[in-house]
């Protein structure tokens, strides 16, 4: 009958350059360039849907454009030299276009006379930052509305740290690594923190997220080398300068992003489903709860999105900031899937379901320790390790 068995496997074997490894370098410059260029779309498609609505005109929509880009190659850099040193892409991302354009559409914050430093600052989402700003540019009233639609702001970060938290772990598996312990995580989330101070300060019009996008093409060049992203962040970097080459390839059609993005995320999502071996799925109880996480992880979302206009959503209360709290969080499939799969695998059955989640094979994940691999992979540059002992 020939061999028929497949047993789990921690790490790809079918790619061709791993974290640490490097194709030669016009290689890895033309993939970098390829990363720029998938990076392009998510970065024109934001401000194209923010900006109209801001009153702003085609100018305002380039500069926009230049200086997300911008912004991504610092953030990019930062967080593949200190962060979880993997090679993912921070950019632009979607989950803050809903309490933005709840901000956009606040009457009370448009009779605010100095736009320019508001504008600037109100997509941080820090509470301390919207605080200085009301009690510095409006009155007691205004103060409180600013400081509300901060914490609409902070439910797109509780989102885009979920798409990230995800997207790491997927960018792992397809760099060949170990999937990333809870201290690196954690690094990278602060460094996403501080990514999404830089685009409240530069004025980028939308937080950051790690770009699925990127970390599917990954797989779908077979190529997982940290050189190459820190490559296209220098595209990123260099090319937003210039204007006019940015606007080249900014008017690549929608169309030819979307079918590529068709295959780069459904390339992520089966990363995603990988994970899946080291769990029983010969279990009834994970077959019900893999199944109807996924199919809740795709239908609310899509519920809500019908709904959806820059006026509002499914949420319509008095209340806007109330408002994008939850359109926000109930529109993203991967914090629904997370929060439906998390529930069900912790009340469903947990006291006879120890080896069938899979917990024995992630044991020696969860610290930095737990696997001597993760120094290759993970320590930080400049012998800084020092100062920054993992946990």
């Amino acid at each position: 009958m020939g061999d028929i068995t497949h047993p789990p496997m921690e790490q790809l074997q079918d790619l061709e350059f791993c974290i640490d490894s490097n194709p030669p370098w016009p290689q890895t410059i033309l993939l970098g360039f390829q990363n720029y260029i998938v990076m392009l779309g998510t970065s024109v498609m934001i401000p194209t849907m923010l900006v109209p609505l801001m009153g702003g005109s085609d100018a305002d929509k380039a500069r926009v454009v230049q200086t997300l880009l911008f912004v991504a190659g610092i953030n990019t850099l930062l967080q593949t030299l200190f962060g979880t040193r993997l090679p993912a892409v921070v950019g632009g991302s979607f989950a803050y276009v809903i309490p933005i354009a709840y901000i956009i559409n606040d009457s009370s914050l448009q009779r605010i006379h100095e736009p320019h430093l508001l504008g600037n600052c109100v997509e941080i989402g820090l509470p301390m930052l919207f605080l200085v700003v009301g009690l510095s540019q409006a009155s007691e009233s205004r103060t409180i509305d600013v400081q509300s639609h901060s914490f609409a702001m902070m439910s797109a970060v509780l989102v885009s740290m979920v798409e990230s938290t995800g997207a790491y772990k997927a960018a792992a598996r397809l760099a060949i690594a170990t999937p990333p312990p809870a201290y690196v995580l954690s690094r990278g989330i602060g460094w996403q923190g501080i990514a999404i101070l830089f685009d409240g300060l530069f004025g980028t019009g939308s937080g950051s997220t790690v770009s699925v996008e990127n970390v599917g093409l990954l797989g779908l060049t077979r190529v997982g080398s940290r050189r190459v992203v820190q490559v296209s962040a220098a595209f990123m970097l260099s090319l937003s300068v210039f204007g006019k080459f940015g606007a080249i390839f900014a008017s690549i059609p929608f169309t030819i992003f979307a079918g590529l993005y068709c295959v780069l995320f459904g390339l992520v999502g089966s990363v995603g489903l990988s994970f899946l071996q080291f769990t029983n799925m010969n279990s009834m109880r994970n077959l019900f709860i893999s199944g109807l996480s996924l199919f809740l992880g795709i239908s609310i979302p899509q519920f809500f999105g019908e709904y959806w206009t820059p006026h509002g959503g499914l949420f319509h209360t008095r209340a806007g900031w109330f408002n994008a709290i939850f359109n926000t969080i109930f529109m993203s499939p991967p914090t629904i899937a997370l929060i439906v799969a998390v529930f069900l695998d912790n009340t469903l059955e947990v006291e006879k379901s120890g080896k069938d989640r899979g917990m024995p094979w992630w044991v020696k994940f969860r610290t930095f320790k737990g696997d001597n691999r993760n120094e290759e992979f993970y320590n930080l540059p400049f012998n800084l390790n020092r100062f920054f002992p993992p946990t």
